[in-house]
């Protein structure tokens, strides 16, 4: 009897073990797809609800032991800051990056109009800064970490590029305590400029409002905020996109280059907006060729096939 009494005691003691760790275990071992991870344990700062539009986080996709090369790197979709291109401006460019043995962490951060500016720079802050903390556990170089931008998810990473910190060595949470300053950015038709005739007003719209401080307008053109602490950037554009005209690219290139910023940048002359990798296009397709060597020339992979 005593017996049975104790098997039944272990029996409802194991199954309550389960439920409280059962769902930590699965989001380890999941197969569904990439683990997801929210930037901040709680209410992201600002946050609204408790909603799925209110929690940012991040997608991991870490490649092979075996062909990891140390470099990681937040892709940032594009959308208009009103949605987000998630699978060929997220899943596919992170499956891309594995291939070369960059990490990837695609970031989720929080869209117009249910919130402006700070929140998705905040975000994508955020997500800098946990990558870099977190670098041993990622098998990631701390100073290898990147940040990749299509379209408005272009503007974000630009504006990470240009509107960083090396973190507050007195912040509570240890995450905060460390750079959020991208080591590179890659940037794909990427939304620049809200002060000149190229604007992308939709996506200007999306993070700052109707009638936005003119001010605040001035600081998130990120042509404008290019200084040498700006990191090495990659730019890709096609001559034909008419929703997020090239010149946006053109003048942070220029900008970089006033500075003397190592930068790279290729404008094809056929291809519509949104593009991502280009996979069934021939020619516009070697793009990507073109950021895997740029790459491999800043000795960011130990080797990447053409």
């Amino acid at each position: 009897m005593r017996f049975r009494k104790s098997l039944l005691v272990f029996i409802i003691l194991a199954a309550c073990w389960a439920v409280v760790w059962a769902p930590s275990v699965a989001a380890e071992e999941t197969s569904a797809g990439p683990k997801i991870v929210p930037l901040w344990e709680g209410r992201a700062p600002g946050a609204v609800g408790d909603e799925d539009a209110d929690k940012p986080t991040l997608a991991l996709y870490l490649p092979p032991a075996s062909t990891a090369t140390g470099v990681g790197v937040v892709v940032c979709p594009g959308g208009a800051y009103a949605k987000l291109a998630m699978d060929h401006e997220g899943k596919q460019i992170a499956q891309w990056l594995n291939s070369i043995g960059i990490a990837a962490f695609v970031l989720k951060y929080r869209l117009g109009p249910r919130y402006h500016h700070p929140a998705p720079l905040l975000d994508a802050q955020r997500a800098l800064r946990t990558m870099r903390w977190n670098a041993q556990k990622f098998h990631l170089n701390a100073d290898d970490i990147g940040i990749w931008g299509f379209s408005a998810g272009g503007h974000l990473a630009s504006t990470v590029a240009t509107h960083f910190d090396n973190g507050d060595p007195r912040a509570v949470d240890p995450i905060d305590r460390v750079s959020c300053r991208p080591d590179f950015a890659i940037l794909a038709y990427p939304v620049i400029s809200f002060t000149t005739e190229y604007v992308h007003r939709g996506s200007m719209e999306n993070l700052l409002g109707k009638n936005p401080d003119p001010k605040l307008v001035e600081l998130l053109s990120n042509e404008n905020q290019v200084t040498r602490e700006t990191p090495p950037t990659f730019l890709f554009a096609t001559d034909a996109d008419r929703t997020v005209p090239p010149e946006n690219s053109i003048l942070f290139y220029l900008a970089l280059r006033k500075a003397g910023v190592p930068a790279e940048i290729h404008i094809f002359q056929h291809g519509p907006h949104g593009v991502g990798l280009a996979p069934t296009d021939q020619v516009l397709s070697l793009w990507s060729h073109c950021l895997a060597n740029w790459l491999k020339a800043r000795s960011w992979h130990r080797q990447v096939e053409r």
